[in-house]
């Protein structure tokens, strides 16, 4: 579980823990995923369940870490059921603004991250004959959304890269869904990073609220999720923005541009 010490990651992580899984908290912020992991083994759900929760520090953006940490979890539990694939970074401003740092970051966590768990579960997977592979994408995966490009062209290429390993993957007996919710209420978007000094994280938090006024709780999201993993849904779209914008850009390519460019407020 990447991305796990808090936000979607820790709600899925919750979910899967209530269904009597171990669930392995990787993330940079190591103190964070540590805590998290303690107070999901103490929760009255860990002990009703069986379930368990530890904690590993890790870069998604090193490809060898990674492999690492799913060769630990293999070596130590026997197998690998589910790798969630959800460490993600916001990027947001004016395609003119961006640099080479926004991009670097984006392509490097957003993407690479992906790539990298994929890279290091899907061999283990094929060899033991199951697994599903769960990418945390976003609504801006599916539609057009400006003003965040880097994060956008990333989140695109994770569907992309998810749909087009389910149809690969499922002759082998692994499962693979994409994450595609629309705004959640997690630190990414405090913690947004910004191409332009006139647009901080609180001001484009104030801008993604008007776009969805009610944002979602990473705990409906992470039972979407873990729904989804149960139901073997391929993408797996939480929320009515999401639903209803993944929808309207299933129309005519002009008239789903217009109506994204509406809801983004661009025009």
């Amino acid at each position: 579980m990447t991305g796990g010490a808090s936000g979607i990651g820790l709600s899925v992580a919750r979910e899967l823990l209530t269904r009597g899984s171990h669930v392995v908290l990787a993330d940079l912020n190591i103190e964070g995923a540590e805590k998290a992991a303690a107070e999901l083994s103490a929760s009255r759900a860990a002990t009703s369940s069986g379930g368990s929760a530890s904690a590993a520090a890790l870069d998604v953006a090193d490809l060898e870490a990674v492999k690492r940490l799913v060769v630990d979890v293999v070596a130590e539990h026997g197998r690998l059921d589910v790798m969630v694939n959800n460490a993600g970074v916001g990027v947001g401003g004016l395609t003119e603004e961006f640099t080479d740092v926004h991009w670097d970051l984006a392509l490097g966590v957003n993407l690479g991250g992906v790539i990298n768990g994929v890279r290091a579960a899907y061999p283990v997977m094929r060899e033991q004959g199951f697994g599903h592979i769960l990418n945390t994408a976003s609504l801006a995966g599916l539609i057009p959304a400006p003003s965040m490009l880097p994060y956008t062209t990333t989140k695109h290429a994770v569907v992309g890269l998810s749909t087009a390993l389910r149809a690969e993957a499922a002759g082998g007996g692994v499962n693979v869904s994409v994450l595609c919710p629309g705004f959640v209420d997690t630190p990414l978007l405090d913690n947004i990073y910004s191409a332009s000094p006139a647009m901080p994280s609180a001001k484009m938090r104030q801008i993604v609220r008007g776009m969805q006024p009610r944002f979602l709780t990473p705990e409906v999201v992470g039972a979407r999720a873990v729904r989804g993993l149960e139901r073997n849904t391929a993408v797996i779209t939480v929320g009515v923005l999401a639903h209803v914008l993944s929808g309207l850009n299933r129309l005519p390519p002009p008239l789903a541009r217009k109506v994204c460019q509406l809801q983004s407020g661009v025009y």
